[in-house]
């Protein structure tokens, strides 16, 4: 039998914005997804009212949408930030404070990935600093998501629209991802191959597929450029896909595009693929 073909799932911090948050999984369920993602869902607030931990639950919950995707607290996203775990002082406390409830929100969602965005490089801090409070952190994070029986995911995003971010290519994000396995002895931390970032960083998407397949835990996609849905820019998703299977990749694909007009509007193109929504 032949790889399982890669099952895409809707990220609702991106698609069905048009909506307040608690009305997202029914609109993705209304779409034909059973699978959602999510960035952090309160940007700036690391350690949410209770109340509002059980309304997301209920309605993902209602909507008969499993969670397969979440972020770890990334300061205020989207924004400025781009993940807080590097950063000393209050970013890296609010990270910290954050990981069992983001771990525990992951369980009783059923979601078995989890990814931690790096921070940016901050002026006049020390790289070596800042690396070795991120590695510190990341390990704590891979425990945390160990605890609750989920993987750790460490993304590349690109320089372009990130330019102080130090994790934009596939090479050192699975690097970093082999540092944190080292450092925990735990092994669960996964790379998070998100094609649109890599794209924009010119990377070649068929070699990256290629050399890093088996450590991969979830993909994330995007045309390029504009990061609009599959088929409106230039990649050649059909020929990706097809990559990911020949690799061996038989996890989840997150549409993580912005949509050009209202998201329900969007899915499309995503037939023509011959993928279906997971």
């Amino acid at each position: 039998m032949g790889p399982r073909e890669p099952r895409f799932n809707v990220n609702l911090s991106i698609l069905f914005t048009e909506l307040p948050l608690l009305e997202r999984p029914a609109a993705a369920a209304a779409a034909g997804f059973t699978a959602v993602e999510l960035w952090w869902p309160w940007p700036g607030v690391a350690v949410p009212a209770p109340a509002e931990l059980d309304a997301l639950r209920r309605a993902l919950d209602e909507a008969g949408t499993r969670l397969v995707g979440l972020n770890f607290y990334a300061g205020v996203l989207p924004g400025p930030d781009r993940g807080v775990l590097s950063l000393p002082g209050a970013g890296s406390d609010d990270f910290r404070a954050n990981l069992d409830v983001a771990a525990d929100f992951a369980a009783r969602t059923g979601c078995t990935a989890i990814n931690a965005l790096h921070g940016n490089r901050l002026p006049g801090l020390d790289h070596a600093a800042q690396d070795a409070l991120a590695l510190e952190n990341l390990v704590r994070a891979a425990r945390a998501a160990d605890r609750v029986g989920a993987v750790l995911l460490i993304e590349a995003l690109n320089a372009a629209e990130s330019p102080d971010y130090p994790v934009v290519t596939s090479a050192r994000a699975v690097e970093l991802v082999e540092e944190v396995n080292t450092a925990s002895g735990l092994g669960n931390a996964r790379f998070l191959m998100d094609l649109y970032h890599l794209s924009m960083g010119g990377e070649d998407l068929p070699a990256v597929i290629e050399r890093h397949a088996g450590v991969t835990g979830h993909v994330q996609i995007a045309d390029n450029p504009g990061r609009g849905a599959p088929g409106t820019g230039a990649l050649d998703f059909g020929a990706l896909l097809g990559h990911l299977d020949k690799a061996g990749y038989d996890g989840w694909v997150g549409l993580e595009y912005r949509p050009a007009g209202a998201s329900a509007d969007s899915f499309g193109r995503l037939e023509a693929l011959g993928r279906r929504a997971g």
